[in-house]
């Protein structure tokens, strides 16, 4: 489906944000507001990160989007009582009154973000209004539909963006010369600093651009998701019509693209280097992390290619036999989905070389941060796969044709930090 022609259009409903009261941690009843704020609950590289998430300080956010139980049921559940208790001690507390928030972030490097928080109309797939552009695993979906039935909340919010530039945008930077709501500086070096929008005449001029505007998700696609199901199991109208989202304008602050690596557990690179032989061209790189990721992307500049690590090198894998694209591609696909390195690694490797089922967390780990990917192989014994990242335009052009691109193909970031702003369903 191309939408690309419609996202002006004035029959079709566009993006639809509301006010909500966001529940936010009083900074006189925690550590820091730093030492409560967590990565995306799937960037959390787990158990190490989630174990140095709970001791940084005890009303961490990870306690919330990644509860530590022996059985699901009892995760939810614990979550759910923590989320009760830290409402009824004033740890987390609701605004007194509703609106929109603006977000920024800053990096170290001059880099700077700002977007809208508030609460999106979820709408489905084909009204063209919120784009995905990757596949979902139903189990992710499942557990976090779980912890929000339980919680009652949208914990943390989703990335997503569209192309604006106008009356939205000049609200943003007139409240971001205001003092924040909040400022903190998380241990990544970034910035982060939330402002309220309360003023009717604000949230109004950013409602009515929002409302001609499509988005594309760049983070988020297991928890939109959850939302849709969520939304369908209750009797509209409710508080689950909509779901929490930062909204980003890349006219005015463009994304980096990342790629999420692949740990394979219980795959040895001897083992994953013996199955490839002939098909893929195989060259052995000793050298540091840094040198092996300027050969791989020197190498995808002319097609597929991956670099393995795991046994203490890298060893970068291109020029894939083009029989075996023919064979285990499948044809009727778009041509710039179908030369994805992500296509390719899913279909042609995972599938057909390895046998290794990619929806079994078992089987496969995906790891947002380069160099742990390969730590964690080489204490492991599996194999890293590096990949290199996509460029934005090819997400968004797949996307808007209606083709949505193997899972965890990308990573749109700066994410925003989950723990400043929450959203409680019943206040």
């Amino acid at each position: 489906m191309n939408t690309a022609g419609h996202s002006e259009a004035t029959e079709r409903r566009g993006l639809e944000l509301t006010p909500f009261r966001g529940l936010r941690y009083d900074p006189d009843r925690v550590g820091s507001l730093a030492s409560v704020t967590s990565p995306p609950y799937d960037v959390v590289v787990r158990p190490d990160g989630v174990h140095h998430l709970q001791s940084a300080d005890p009303h961490n956010i990870v306690r919330l989007i990644l509860p530590q139980a022996g059985t699901p049921s009892a995760r939810t559940e614990q979550a759910a009582d923590t989320l009760r208790r830290w409402l009824d001690e004033g740890i987390l507390t609701a605004d007194p009154e509703p609106g929109l928030y603006v977000y920024e972030q800053r990096d170290g490097n001059g880099m700077i973000q700002r977007g809208v928080i508030g609460a999106l109309r979820v709408s489905e797939p084909e009204e063209g209004v919120v784009l995905p552009h990757e596949d979902i695993m139903p189990p992710v979906v499942a557990d976090r539909a779980a912890l929000m039935r339980a919680t009652r909340a949208n914990l943390e919010p989703l990335l997503l963006t569209y192309r604006g530039n106008g009356t939205a945008a000049e609200v943003v930077e007139r409240t971001a010369k205001r003092p924040p709501l909040l400022a903190t500086t998380t241990e990544d070096g970034f910035r982060h600093r939330l402002w309220s929008v309360t003023e009717p005449a604000d949230m109004s001029l950013i409602q009515s651009e929002l409302a001609h505007h499509q988005a594309l998700i760049a983070d988020g696609h297991h928890r939109w998701a959850t939302y849709r199901r969520l939304r369908a199991e209750h009797p509209s109208p409710s508080p689950w019509d909509h779901g929490l989202v930062l909204l980003v304008d890349t006219a005015r602050y463009p994304l980096r693209v990342r790629a999420i690596h692949r740990l394979l557990h219980g795959l040895p690179v001897a083992d994953a280097l013996a199955a490839v032989h002939g098909l893929f061209r195989v060259r052995r790189l000793d050298a540091p992390l840094a040198e092996a990721l300027e050969a791989l992307a020197d190498a995808s500049c002319a097609g597929n290619a991956f670099l393995l690590a795991g046994d203490g090198a890298f060893h970068l894998l291109d020029r894939p036999d083009p029989a075996l694209l023919a064979r285990t591609i499948p044809a009727d696909r778009p041509a710039a989905w179908r030369s994805l390195d992500a296509t390719v690694l899913h279909a042609a490797l995972l599938d057909h070389v390895w046998h290794i089922p990619e929806d079994s967390p078992a089987h496969v780990a995906y790891i947002h941060d380069t160099a742990a990917t390969v730590e964690k192989a080489e204490r492991d014994g599996g194999t890293a796969v590096l990949m290199h990242p996509v460029r934005e335009e090819v997400v968004r052009e797949l996307a808007r044709q209606g083709v949505t691109m193997p899972r965890k193909s990308t990573s749109f970031g700066p994410k925003p930090a989950s723990g400043l702003v929450l959203r409680a369903l019943e206040i």
